[in-house]
C-alpha cells in the first residue's frame, strides 16, 4: 500500500541550480526495476497497485511466480511473468517477496547469491520476521512493514474496497494506512534512501536537502497556521553524533544496515518519537502521494489516531 512512497525515496537526482530537489517517480524513470516473486493474491495487487497508484510503467515491474501462466491478465498488461527467481533478484532495483513462508526457504537459497547492492529486499511475508530474513537471505537491506490492528476497523468503507487500488481511493482509507504509528517500517524507509544516495556517491548535504525537499515544503499550511517554520533533517537526524565527524572523510553517508535499524533505536527513531512537528509532516506527505484530497478534508491530522492495517 506504501509502494508510492517508497519508490519517491529510492530514486535520488542531483540539485538543480535553484536548489530546488527533483526526486525520480516510477513514471519519469525506467532505470528503477522493480521484481516481485510471487504471483498470488498480494503479489497480483501489489503489481496493479504499483501501476495505478505508483504511476509505474508496466516495463518496469516483473514477476516470478511458479505458475506464470496463471498471470494471463496481467501479462495482457504488459507485465513480464516468468519462474526464475535468482534472475529476478539479479535484475531488480527493489525485491518484493509475496510467497508463502513455506517456500522461503528454497526461494531465499535461489535469490541469496543474486541479490546485489543497493537493491531493497521488502518482504510482504508477516510470519517471517526480520532477524531470520537476514540470515537467509545473508544480506541487511530488508524492510518488512509491520502491523497493528487495535479492536475495531478503522473505517466501515475498507471492508466494501474490492482491491487495494480502489481502497486507496478513499481518503479514509489512506489516512488509517498511514505507517507512522509504527514508525520502525518508516525508519527502514528513509535509511534505504540515505543507502540508495550513498551508493550513487551523493554527497551527505545533498541527500539531506533532497529529504528536506520532498518531506518540508517550507511553507506548507500546517507551519502557516501555526506561524512556525517546517522543521528539517540534519545528520543527526541519522547519525549520532561521533559518527558526524567522519562525515569529512566519507563525504557520504554509511550503509546503514536496515534490518537493525528497524529492530533497535535510531537517532531518527527518537525523532520521529519526540518530534510532532515531524510525525504530522510526514502523516500529510503519505496522504498526499495518493492523490489530491479536497480542500476542506485536508485538516492537520492527529498522528495518534492514526492506525495501520494489513491488507
Amino acid at each position: 500500500m506504501a509502494s508510492k512512497g517508497l519508490t519517491k525515496f529510492l530514486r535520488f537526482s542531483r540539485v538543480s541550480s535553484t536548489g530546488k530537489a527533483l526526486l525520480t517517480s516510477l513514471a519519469d524513470s525506467h532505470s528503477l526495476k522493480v521484481g516481485i516473486i510471487g504471483g498470488g493474491r498480494i503479489g497480483n495487487q501489489l503489481a496493479r497497485a504499483l501501476v495505478t497508484v505508483g504511476r509505474a510503467p508496466c516495463s518496469s515491474v516483473r514477476i516470478s511466480t511458479r505458475r506464470p501462466e496463471s498471470l494471463s491478465d496481467l501479462q495482457k498488461l504488459g507485465f513480464t511473468c516468468f519462474y526464475d527467481n535468482a534472475q529476478l533478484a539479479a535484475w531488480a532495483d527493489v525485491l518484493f517477496l509475496c510467497c508463502l513462508p513455506s517456500h522461503m526457504l528454497s526461494i531465499c537459497s535461489a535469490v541469496r547469491p543474486a541479490i546485489r547492492k543497493p537493491c531493497i529486499v521488502y518482504s510482504l511475508i508477516t510470519a517471517i520476521p526480520l532477524p531470520r530474513l537476514k540470515q537467509l537471505l545473508c544480506y541487511n537491506a530488508i524492510v518488512r512493514p509491520q502491523y497493528q490492528c487495535p479492536g475495531k476497523e478503522p473505517t466501515k468503507e475498507w471492508g466494501t474496497k474490492g482491491s487495494v487500488t480502489e481502497a486507496l481511493q478513499d481518503l479514509a482509507v489512506v489516512q488509517a494506512t498511514c505507517p507512522l504509528i509504527n514508525g520502525k517500517w518508516l525508519v527502514g524507509i528513509f535509511y534505504a534512501a540515505l543507502n540508495s544516495s550513498m551508493w550513487q556517491s551523493l554527497p551527505h548535504q545533498e541527500a539531506l536537502a533532497l529529504l528536506n525537499d520532498l518531506c518540508f515544503s517550507g511553507h506548507c499550511r500546517i507551519c502557516a497556521e501555526q506561524k512556525a517554520s517546517c522543521p528539517q533533517f540534519t545528520c543527526e537526524s541519522f547519525v549520532s553524533r561521533s559518527f558526524k565527524i567522519l562525515f569529512f572523510l566519507l563525504r557520504t553517508f554509511p550503509w546503514f544496515d536496515l534490518t537493525a535499524a528497524q529492530l533497535r533505536e535510531s537517532p531518527f527513531s527518537q525523532l520521529l518519537e519526540k518530534s510532532e512537528s515531524v510525525q504530522n509532516h510526514l502523516a500529510l506527505l503519505y496522504q498526499s502521494s495518493f492523490g489530491d484530497w479536497p480542500t476542506n478534508s485536508n485538516r492537520k491530522l492527529n498522528y495518534s489516531s492514526l492506525v495501520v492495517v494489513q491488507l
